[in-house]
């Protein structure tokens, strides 16, 4: 997803919290490929470690949880800072476990 107009749609759907990032799904109700989106706000720090939070949650969504997206779903991805400190396996699990709708 690019636009904000698509962006700002997602976030009137489920909203699933947990101490890494903040993950939004909507339901568009259609069968085509699911998309996803992120974002780090400037409050978690300069533009570096946003950059580095981004890669890290992109790297890990295209090699692990990917598979785990629902057709015809958007998805949001609000990174936190601590997406920094924990292992990128770690991250992986509970990338995979949030899209898939665990809490």
């Amino acid at each position: 997803m690019k636009k904000r107009s698509e962006f700002l749609a997602v976030r009137r759907g489920e909203k699933r919290r947990g101490r890494l990032f903040l993950l939004e799904v909507l339901d568009r109700a259609d069968d085509a490929p699911p998309r996803f989106g992120l974002t780090v706000t400037k409050k978690v720090g300069n533009a570096a470690v946003r950059n580095r939070i981004r890669r890290r949650l992109k790297e890990a969504t295209r090699v692990h949880a990917g598979g785990d997206m629902s057709t015809g779903n958007d998805y949001v991805i609000v990174g936190r800072r601590e997406v920094l400190a924990v292992p990128f396996d770690d991250l992986k699990r509970e990338l995979s476990r949030r899209i898939r709708g665990a809490r």
